[in-house]
């Protein structure tokens, strides 16, 4: 990105990149409401792949949903292209089936009146959203959901050109074998989610593509598993042929408030919500705001064309931005998990070379032949070894002491010879002592630490190694700046602790002051843990410094493709 920032916005923090974005927080200074930027940062000079992201932000332009991630605004300039969009103040369904398990029916069956709703509203709108899974649907604090994330969103009907794109846990029986676009995709997806909320598990486990397709195909749904009541819902929602599906998705969300009344009661809904938000409560520290406050309703104009033409640039190099979409009268300042989740473990395989409707997804995706093991779409530098170290920082050894206290040689005495020379020859006078150069003070000795500043690690959640579908591994960066020591001579790692013993590997210097390492590759521990991990850096003269810790969760066992 070169440092271009979206005009209007003061950025806070980044919240995590990818292998074609990144999503930072920032604040709309006209309202001060919060919101996510996601940036395009991968082959922002590629005219196709900008036009991928610019159809994604059309797209959500023309939906606005209270059950889905509003758009605010799309910008392009020279220097790049951003979609600012609305954050969420919770957590993803995925986390949180993660972290407590399977929830009450009551529950699942809220998150999944909540998706279809979202779903019937960009579906209205003419937009198939073709990954719909748990990473996807966002929990807030009072226990609603919301939909994000439509990074490979097609229209209607709209032809897959042979590419086969999306989450094989989740996807449609004719999602498979390319077929076009449809809603009826997107109602299996659902509902194989709401099965996941319902038992804690996918409906099917194949552990490659191949079985996964024939089990999605061919075999039987399995609802057995599944409260007697609503098996019904799970038959209709994940019938192997789209048009025995319900639809549109208000004709499924109907059947459900029937079923779901008949079976828990007319108040199962506040019950499904109260217990959703105890749930996401539970998991607060992982809110972009912790104490609840996401930002409150504010109003901005910000003005969104259907379809400016490129501005004229002047003669001055800074970018003249173009923004696109439609507008918006207000910003609403909730949560930040979902509008943007970037270096997720979503996966696109594709039937022909070359991947369609990828674009700027938010999560990175791994393009796979049929067959093929799938890999981590997250670039990272790789690993270091990994060697136990001592709980205190290793600084390097200082070189030898500078002299200090030494000042000018006495007039008339030089260095070589302490006494005076004088000349007997005939009468000729002695010549006249010459006084040699003084000696410049030694400098003061280096007492200043560097400083370690803007650690960040992305993602932030790992699957422990040998896992085929989550990202394994991570990547840390920190900015250090020393007063004498140039980049190139400091020494910078980073350090963590996995289940009471600590580690240590270098970082390597990527440009300017800043620089990264990989965390990754870690072996399972017995239960999710979060990782503190703290960058270190040492200047020419041995001086240490710690900069901030941030956290990485490795959980216990893999993620569900």
């Amino acid at each position: 990105m070169s440092g271009w920032q979206v005009s209007g916005y003061t950025p806070v923090r980044r919240l995590g990149a990818g292998a074609s974005g990144s999503v930072e927080l920032a604040v709309h200074d006209a309202t001060g409401t919060p919101v996510a930027i996601k940036y395009l940062t991968a082959r922002s000079d590629d005219e196709l792949f900008r036009a991928d992201f610019r159809d994604e932000a059309r797209l959500l332009a023309d939906i606005d949903d209270p059950h889905i991630c509003r758009l605010y605004e799309y910008v392009e300039a020279s220097g790049g292209a951003a979609i600012v969009m609305e954050l969420v103040n919770g957590v993803s369904l995925r986390q949180m089936l993660r972290a407590q398990g399977p929830t009450t029916p009551e529950s699942a069956l809220c998150v999944l009146k909540g998706s279809l709703a979202g779903l019937g509203a960009a579906h209205a709108r003419g937009v198939v959203h073709r990954d719909y899974k748990p990473e996807n649907v966002l929990v807030t604090a009072e226990g609603t959901s919301k939909l994000a994330d439509f990074g490979i969103a097609m229209p209607v009907g709209a032809a897959s050109g042979g590419s086969v794109t999306g989450t094989p846990r989740y996807m449609a029986p004719e999602q498979w074998s390319g077929a076009p676009a449809s809603p009826a995709c997107d109602i299996y997806a659902a509902t194989a989610t709401f099965f996941e909320c319902l038992t804690g598990h996918p409906p099917y486990d194949g552990r490659d593509l191949a079985t996964l397709r024939r089990q999605h195909v061919r075999a039987p749904i399995p609802t057995d598993r599944a409260p007697r009541p609503v098996q019904g819902l799970l038959r209709d929602g994940m019938a192997k042929r789209p048009d025995e599906r319900p639809q549109p998705a208000q004709v499924f969300l109907a059947s459900l408030e029937e079923v779901a009344a008949a079976a828990y009661g007319d108040d199962w809904e506040e019950r499904g919500w109260r217990e959703l938000a105890r749930r996401a409560a539970l998991l607060a520290a992982l809110f972009p705001f912790p104490n609840g406050t996401g930002g409150g309703m504010s109003v901005a104009s910000t003005a969104l064309a259907a379809s400016t033409p490129p501005p004229v640039a002047d003669d001055s190099d800074a970018p003249v931005p173009r923004r696109t979409g439609r507008a918006r009268a207000a910003l609403v300042g909730t949560g930040l998990v979902a509008a943007m989740l970037v270096g997720g473990a979503g996966l696109s395989y594709a039937a022909k070379d070359e991947p369609v409707g990828a674009g700027a997804a938010t999560e990175a995706r791994t393009e796979l032949t049929a067959g093929t093991a799938p890999t981590s779409g997250v670039p990272v530098a790789p690993p270091g070894t990994v060697t136990p170290t001592p709980d205190e920082p290793v600084v390097d050894s200082p070189g030898p002491a500078t002299p200090t206290g030494t000042g000018p040689a006495p007039t008339g005495i030089t260095p070589a010879d302490p006494s005076p020379s004088v000349s007997r020859t005939g009468d000729a006078p002695a010549p006249t002592p010459v006084p040699s150069p003084p000696t410049s003070p030694a400098p003061p000795p280096d007492t200043t630490a560097p400083t370690v500043d803007r650690v960040a690690a992305s993602p932030t959640e790992l699957d422990p190694s040998g896992c085929p579908f989550g990202p394994t591994a991570s990547t840390v960066t920190a900015l250090v700046a020393d007063d004498r020591t140039d980049p190139g001579q400091l020494r910078v790692r980073l350090r963590y602790t996995l289940e009471k013993r600590s580690y240590e590997q270098s970082m390597g210097l990527l440009r300017g002051g800043q620089f990264g390492g990989g965390l990754g590759d870690l072996p399972r521990p017995g239960a999710t843990t979060r990782i503190p991990v703290t960058v270190l850096a040492t200047d020419a003269a041995g001086n240490t410094t710690t900069g901030a810790t941030v956290y990485v969760t490795l959980y216990s066992f893999c993620t569900p493709g």
